[in-house]
């Protein structure tokens, strides 16, 4: 039997999408106050001019130095611990956010749960994924903000606040890893008698658990660069010194920090491909 030729929009619709892409970008190009011809125009290059200008040369004095090698210091902290916290909130939570361990898939095809039992898991399941969902939704800036009111200033917010946005995102990515693993070597370990918990243990972590260094170390990379921008809200590392500089004015000191932080993201860049290599 020959097989129907796959139905393509019409012309039509492709005409009303694009019209209506269309509204939304001029809509969106208004509400921003984008202006472009102000920006590159000569008065507009003439300020970025100057201001670049006094960025250089970087203030290379012992004090400012001192100071950015220590909130270079502190940023890497921040961000390692954050991530390490992040870490620890996704692996229980990614547990619960995936269907195929809590109540359907293979590990349940041969040993179907009560009903009582499914029900509880189902809610389990979608109570996990609606605090994964809290968690990541809430921008690391705004976690800062209310940790920072919490705890007060300092470093130890911005780990609060790395480590819990951060989990989330981690828990959503780790859950997407579980529910996607070779159904094959979890079969095998049925078929022998093997519980639930020891085919997870055996059959679904070893095969998941390079994904999981993947993306922590990934995770790890964007955390560095959100842990130097915490500062602005009190969360201690080089976006508090960064802050303090733009806030004085004090431009040539301001291109050291961003010089530090080009160097530490740098360096976390490289530390992190190179733990990749070994370990994924």
């Amino acid at each position: 039997m020959a097989r129907l030729p796959a139905a393509r929009p019409s012309r039509a619709w492709a005409l009303w999408v694009g019209a209506g892409f269309a509204a939304l970008l001029l809509w969106s190009w208004r509400g921003t106050g984008v202006d472009l011809a102000g920006l590159f125009g000569p008065e507009g290059l003439r300020q970025i001019a100057i201001y670049v200008g006094k960025l250089f040369p970087p203030d290379l004095s012992a004090a400012t130095l001192r100071a950015a090698g220590a909130g270079a210091a502190e940023t890497f902290a921040i961000s390692l611990i954050g991530s390490l916290l992040a870490v620890a909130i996704a692996l229980p939570m990614s547990l619960l956010a995936t269907r195929t361990l809590l109540y359907r898939g293979i590990l349940f095809e041969g040993r179907p749960l009560a009903p009582a039992a499914k029900t509880l898991r189902v809610g389990l399941y979608a109570c996990g994924k609606a605090l994964l969902n809290v968690l990541r939704t809430i921008p690391e800036i705004v976690w800062a903000l209310i940790f920072v009111f919490m705890v007060g200033l300092g470093p130890f917010p911005g780990v609060l606040a790395l480590g819990v946005h951060t989990g989330g995102v981690l828990g959503k990515l780790f859950g997407e890893v579980l529910e996607d693993v070779d159904p094959a070597p979890l079969e095998a370990l049925q078929a022998t008698g093997a519980s639930r918990f020891r085919i997870l243990l055996y059959g679904v972590l070893p095969q998941a658990l390079p994904q999981f260094v993947s993306y922590a170390l990934y995770r790890w990379e964007v955390n560095i660069r959100a842990a130097a921008m915490l500062g602005f809200v009190g969360a201690g590392g080089l976006g508090q010194r960064i802050y303090v500089a733009i806030s004085l004015f004090h431009e040539q000191e301001l291109m050291t920090l961003i010089l530090a932080i080009y160097a530490i993201v740098t360096l976390v860049d490289a530390l992190s491909a190179y733990l990749r290599s070994r370990l994924v």
